[in-house]
């Protein structure tokens, strides 16, 4: 049996340069990234608490907010979405985040590539994700089951906005929106790099040298799982959401 995956697979695409604007998971490239499982510490026994899980079985956003709705079932669509708030929250916990500030992190986490135009690289997409959050933030809220607040609308809006913003690119101005909503930045953008296990080149995983968070190491075995895990379930027939949740269920982070 040939261990190479078939030309049109995401992994070949990748490595001819050639990826679609539009990327969506196949067999192949979920065999390949399995194959290239990486020798990683045991995961923590971080807990979610109650209201995160609540929050979590929230978190697969209406394809109507998205900017291009092709994209809910792509690389960067809901399953992403998805895992990202839920590996959000975990490092919520390992770094012993609020409540009500964990709670603004997950929202933020849910919509922080909801303005993405495709799957490449999309300058200005948390930007846009930004502005749309600001001015939709009640109905966001509101799918939360919470009440939106001028402070939880700028915290959330400026994590969005700057999680696809390298530190080593700030302006001034993002250094000083970055102190104004430091914690539910750095966690937003460390918890969206350790979903990058999907990603079909080695070189595109996650690197710790990127973020500031100290859990960020502590979580990629976990993250890893709910890649391989979820992406195997989605290819199965299971919809976006649950996919996502039968893999935190196998982690025993949800209930």
């Amino acid at each position: 049996m040939s261990t190479t995956p078939p030309a049109d697979s995401l992994v070949e695409l990748a490595a001819r340069r050639q990826l679609p604007h539009h990327q969506f998971m196949d067999h192949a490239t979920v065999r390949w990234i399995e194959a290239n499982r990486p020798n990683l510490p045991g995961p923590p026994a971080y807990r979610l608490r109650a209201a995160s899980q609540q929050l979590l079985h929230r978190s697969a956003i209406p394809v109507s907010w998205m900017a291009e709705p092709a994209l809910a079932d792509s690389l960067h669509g809901i399953r992403h979405a998805i895992r990202t708030a839920a590996l959000a929250a975990l490092l919520a916990e390992a770094t012993s985040l609020s409540e009500e500030d964990t709670t603004t992190l997950i929202v933020a986490a849910a919509v922080h590539d909801c303005r993405r135009l495709h799957d490449k690289n999309d300058p200005g997409h948390g930007a846009r994700a930004a502005l749309w959050l600001t001015d939709n933030a009640d109905g966001v809220w509101e799918h939360f089951h919470l009440t939106a607040t001028p402070r939880h609308i700028v915290a959330a809006s400026t994590a969005v906005r700057l999680h696809d913003v390298p530190y080593a690119a700030f302006t001034g101005d993002d250094r000083m929106d970055h102190c104004r909503a430091e914690a539910i930045t750095d966690l937003l953008k460390a918890a969206d790099a350790l979903d990058r296990y999907r990603q079909p080149k080695l070189s595109w995983w996650p690197d710790g040298a990127l973020v500031r968070t100290a859990a960020f190491n502590a979580l990629r075995a976990v993250a890893f799982e709910l890649v391989v895990v979820s992406e195997r379930a989605h290819l199965a027939g299971l919809d976006n959401a649950d996919s996502v949740f039968k893999a935190l269920e196998q982690r025993g982070l949800l209930s």
